[in-house]
């Protein structure tokens, strides 16, 4: 079964936003058995949007389109429907008084004009409730393609594709199983990987696809299949996944559906009682970024100290100032320095400390761009690299987050 996924707007075209919301169906509907044909995204145009329309029809079973379905003039998405189904608009009674109890709870006014018109809904469309906005999802059929126009807005789109849309697909519709395992792992590149896993993967049978996601300092190994029985495709699957991870078993994290790298050190600092601090420079506190966006991460995680500037390392952070006129800013030993001094002011047992030149210019630094030096402080010793990420800024500071993750883990897993 195949969908097509159409984004109106031309804050996407424009590079203004980045569209989410493609890749979060992408993803839901994969779960369900659906395969996404295409993205596409077009303009508020409404010729474009019909031949986009028609196109999809002819690929897909299912089309879901987002944007333009706001009140004002350059939203369209409900006249276009309109045409494309030969159709009309009428007023939803059940959408107008939604409007009126959203303005008259959240605004504490009546709604203009303009905000009444979200209750002009095309006459077959079936209204799908939308509890945290004013304009209603939309189901409508043609012939054997069933149409879904969702708001834009990623928190809306996501209540409506969950709690109305995928419901009534999996009502509607019969699909295949389409099963995922996704590996994590760090520390090897991926043409070392498949070096090391080529017997393996040659014998993996037809029905089972290996896919490399290498990204930064990590690689990614997804195995997919597709079939009717749920029960033999799993199995077979996590059989394969098993032997996959005993191969990989010195740079295996854990399954992504499942778990993070942050996530795996997480739990492994509070299974010892341990705690974390962090002194980050090149990498701009997006450590620390990563630890707490992950729910409990105050049962092992204390603190850090974004020391960018090299005057903040000696007068808050306390490293010697002679230290770093003696070995450089980005060397190991002034890492070595901040990871000892982060563990001291916030009273843990594990510390990451980051110095680096991110670029484009060398700033206080000697080194060449995309010099860093990354340092891990253990309960018994501290340990540090040096490494070279490249001249791209991104890739330097996400190499270095990805790097000193790794050297973490690997720590926490000796002591």
């Amino acid at each position: 079964m195949l969908a097509e996924i159409i984004t109106i707007g031309d804050e996407i075209l424009i590079g203004q936003i980045v569209d989410t919301n493609s890749a979060f169906i992408s993803k839901e509907l994969n779960k369900i058995g659906i395969q996404v044909y295409q993205i596409t995204s077009i303009q508020d145009d409404q010729e474009h949007i019909v031949k986009a329309l028609k196109n999809a029809e002819s690929n897909a079973d299912i089309v879901l389109i987002t944007g333009g379905l706001g009140p004002t003039n350059d939203d369209i998405t409900k006249h276009t429907l309109c045409e494309y189904f030969d159709d009309h608009l009428v007023e939803s009674k059940e959408v107008l008084e939604h409007v009126h109890h959203l303005f008259s709870k959240y605004f504490n006014r009546v709604p203009s004009e303009v905000n009444l018109l979200q209750a002009q809904v095309p006459s077959t469309a079936k209204v799908l409730s939308n509890p945290h906005g004013s304009a209603p999802g939309l189901w409508m059929e043609k012939n054997t393609t069933v149409f879904v126009a969702m708001p834009g807005v990623p928190y809306e789109m996501k209540y409506l594709l969950l709690d109305e849309v995928i419901p009534r697909v999996v009502k509607k519709f019969k699909r295949p199983f389409i099963y995922h395992k996704t590996l994590l792992t760090y520390g090897k590149g991926e043409s070392d990987i498949a070096k090391s896993i080529e017997t393996w993967e040659n014998q993996l049978p037809q029905n089972i696809k290996l896919a490399y996601l290498p990204s930064l300092g990590k690689v990614r190994l997804r195995l997919s299949s597709k079939g009717t029985d749920e029960k033999e495709l799993k199995k077979g699957l996590d059989n394969k996944m098993d032997q996959l991870v005993v191969l990989l078993k010195d740079i295996a994290i854990g399954f992504e559906e499942e778990t993070s790298i942050e996530e795996r050190i997480g739990a492994l600092l509070v299974q010892r009682g341990h705690t974390v601090s962090l002194a980050e420079s090149c990498t701009g506190g997006l450590i620390a970024s990563k630890i707490t966006s992950h729910a409990g991460a105050s049962a092992y995680f204390k603190g850090a100290l974004v020391a960018y500037d090299t005057k903040i390392k000696s007068e808050v952070l306390g490293v010697s100032s002679d230290l770093i006129k003696n070995h450089n800013v980005v060397s190991v030993a002034v890492a070595e320095e901040m990871a000892t001094q982060s563990k001291k002011l916030f009273g843990t047992e594990y510390a990451i400390a980051t110095t680096g030149i991110a670029g484009p210019t060398k700033g206080d630094g000697e080194d060449e761009v995309g010099t860093v030096c990354i340092a891990v402080s253990t309960p018994s010793e501290v340990i540090s690299e040096k490494f070279s990420f490249g001249k791209a800024r991104e890739r330097v500071i996400m190499k270095s987050t990805n790097k000193a993750m790794e050297l973490l883990l690997k720590e926490i897993l000796k002591n």
